[in-house]
């Protein structure tokens, strides 16, 4: 999304973009998302859901998206909702496939199969690769819940280039997903994820319980503990609860999803229900420094000429928790393309 944004932006304002997708298709893990582009509602509450973030990005973030946001649907990307479902948040919810042709539209020609190289152009380079999710997840052990081009291409030219990193190297956001052996890919990635947690009982694999914090409304605490516990746990239910609303359906909904799947689902002699799940990564948080202009930074916090990163390329906007990654790569997108254009 943040390359695109950029590409799209940089033509409005004159300028000619080259986009050089290494995958198949256009949109990246955009496209497989919900398509719910949020904020929170204040700076204040994104510094105490993202408390290690950095303040620039997360102020750059909260005061722009509201008039990105506007920009989207000028472009055409279709509107699911105007709302989100959180109080914290504010936002829209975009038909993915449509926001996607809306910006490839609006970007001009993309050039399928072209990964980054060192020394890959000669004018300003954009770096907006996803991420390293699957990188991540190869080195832990975790399934990929994003798109699978997103290996740390840019990560790797930030620093040949000289780049510094920001902290959160080994955080991500994902979400509980059916263990093996059960089967899920794209099109499972969102209803199909079991979230559920503060309505269970947590199990790590020892058996030993994983407390679940009332207050990590995403639940994205609750998947990174899994991980650092071997990825795996298990959600205990009780029957009373499998009514419980979630966002993409009942709780029992939701289970049965996992059951479709292959997934493992226990009745338990007490009545309840155990579901087998899996911690997945579906994009990285720590990444590339930069500043608010999305300038990429070296060892000594000064930007390297000519290079940029955004989305989730650039780290620092959410470290110590959790927050859109598609309303950064619109606001970082968009960024980039002012700053090279003033």
């Amino acid at each position: 999304m943040a390359g695109l944004c950029a590409a799209a932006r940089a033509r409005e304002l004159g300028l000619a973009p080259a986009v050089l997708e290494k995958g198949e298709r256009p949109g990246g893990s955009m496209l497989l998302s919900s398509g719910v582009v949020w904020r929170y509602r204040s700076f204040e509450e994104f510094r105490r859901q993202c408390p290690a973030g950095e303040p620039r990005l997360q102020t750059a973030i909260v005061e722009r998206l509201d008039a990105a946001l506007y920009w989207l649907e000028s472009l055409g990307a279709p509107v699911v909702s105007s709302q989100t479902a959180n109080p914290l948040t504010t936002g829209r919810r975009f038909d993915p496939r449509g926001l996607t042709e809306a910006l490839v539209r609006a970007a001009g020609d993309v050039s399928f199969g072209r990964g980054l190289v060192p020394g890959d152009g000669t004018g300003p380079l954009v770096l907006a690769t996803g991420g390293f999710p699957v990188r991540l997840a190869r080195e832990h052990g975790l399934p990929v819940r994003a798109n699978p081009w997103s290996a740390g291409d840019g990560l790797a030219l930030g620093l040949a280039r000289g780049a510094k990193t920001t902290p959160g190297m080994d955080e991500f956001y994902g979400r509980a997903m059916p263990a093996p052996p059960a089967r899920w890919g794209e099109a499972e990635y969102v209803d199909h994820a079991q979230l559920y947690g503060r309505s269970a009982t947590v199990l790590d694999e020892d058996g030993d319980e994983i407390p679940v914090d009332a207050e990590d409304w995403s639940e994205n605490g609750l998947v990174q503990e899994i991980a650092r516990r071997g990825g795996r746990a298990w959600y205990v239910v009780s029957p009373a609860d499998l009514g419980r609303p979630t966002p993409y359906g009942t709780i029992a909904e939701a289970i049965e999803r996992a059951r479709t799947a292959g997934g493992t689902i226990v009745e338990r002699t007490d009545g309840r229900l155990a579901v087998h799940v899996a911690a997945a990564v579906t994009h990285t948080i720590g990444g590339l420094a930069i500043d608010e202009r999305a300038r990429v930074l070296d060892a000594g916090g000064k930007p390297i000429e000519g290079l940029y990163a955004a989305g989730v390329d650039a780290g620092g906007w959410s470290t110590g928790g959790y927050a859109s990654g598609l309303a950064a790569a619109l606001v970082l997108g968009l960024a980039v393309a002012e700053d090279l254009a003033s």
